[in-house]
């Protein structure tokens, strides 16, 4: 059974189909077509096969009504010697029923794995060997920019996934979060679950801390659990009351799960800040911080 994440990045996809195109032409450096729409297709391929295949996610390039490329998207967690025999079935397959030509996009979340897609496929005939394009960790741009997250939302949650003990850790993480603000709370919630899920522990509660303390509404179920149902709904309406009381509010719940112990006076410390500032200084600390005493002084 595919798992939550080996959806989630093919959901990346669906959301968005130009992400296809912007990896080929930026971290493959593959040239495309001039195109004037793009759309997701059927990613089903029995038409010449008895067997039935399907691809992950299939986008097409349109110049008006006609085609002009067609890619074929593969998520690969790990190496798995049937996908390869699959893949050159794909391309021959989607090539007859388009017309155009097609290419391999195998997106991985992890170098090994990378490497290992990478091998050239020898089919056997003279001169046919399919290469896989594939995207790995060490190929996705580290996305900063809150502004280009926010453009780009799916480059930022890839960003995430593959950088996450990058030196700009915080940085990529800030933007994500502006990122995740930009789409609707189903998907926002989705892929905040895997990154979350994929992140080493000090940068989870980092994105955790952001999430909270940020006009983003963090309503998966992975909150819920991590948090508390009552928690989590005690953020949310410290948020509406206004933005200095719902960060204190924040820092408390960042304080609770991560076992920190408050005192009475750290605690009306924190609840009688009003400097929203001061406040997400202590929340950036409060990620890493071992004692109360490490945030507030």
């Amino acid at each position: 059974m595919p798992s939550q994440q080996h959806e989630a990045l093919i959901e990346l996809f669906r959301h968005r189909p130009a992400l296809a195109t912007e990896l080929l032409t930026g971290p493959l450096g593959i040239p495309i077509p001039a195109y004037q729409q793009i759309h997701l297709d059927s990613g089903e391929l029995p038409d010449l096969i008895p067997t039935e295949y399907r691809a992950d996610a299939v986008i097409t390039l349109l110049r008006g009504d006609h085609p002009v490329l067609s890619v074929v998207i593969e998520v690969q967690l790990r190496p798995d010697g049937r996908k390869r025999r699959s893949w050159p079935v794909y391309l021959t397959t989607l090539h007859a029923r388009s017309g155009c030509p097609v290419m391999l996009l195998v997106v991985c979340a992890d170098g090994r794995t990378a490497t290992w897609c990478a091998n050239p496929i020898t089919i056997g005939h003279p001169g046919w060997i399919l290469t896989p394009l594939v995207v790995g960790p060490h190929r996705i741009p580290a996305v900063t920019d809150p502004v280009q997250a926010g453009d780009n939302p799916e480059l930022a949650v890839l960003s995430a996934l593959s950088h996450g003990a990058h030196p700009d850790r915080d940085k990529i993480l800030h933007a994500l979060v502006s990122g995740l603000n930009t789409i609707d709370r189903d998907h926002a919630a989705l892929y905040a679950d895997v990154v979350l899920a994929a992140l080493p522990q000090a940068a989870r509660h980092h994105l955790e801390a952001l999430m909270i303390s940020s006009t983003y509404e963090y309503q998966s179920d992975f909150a819920r659990r991590y948090f508390g149902q009552g928690k989590a709904e005690g953020i949310a309406e410290g948020r509406t009351e206004g933005k200095a009381e719902g960060e204190a509010t924040a820092l408390l719940a960042v304080l609770a799960a991560r076992g920190i112990d408050v005192s009475d006076a750290a605690r009306q410390r924190i609840t009688g800040c009003t400097d929203t500032d001061q406040l997400e200084t202590w929340i950036r600390r409060a990620t890493t911080a071992a004692s109360i005493n490490d945030i507030l002084d």
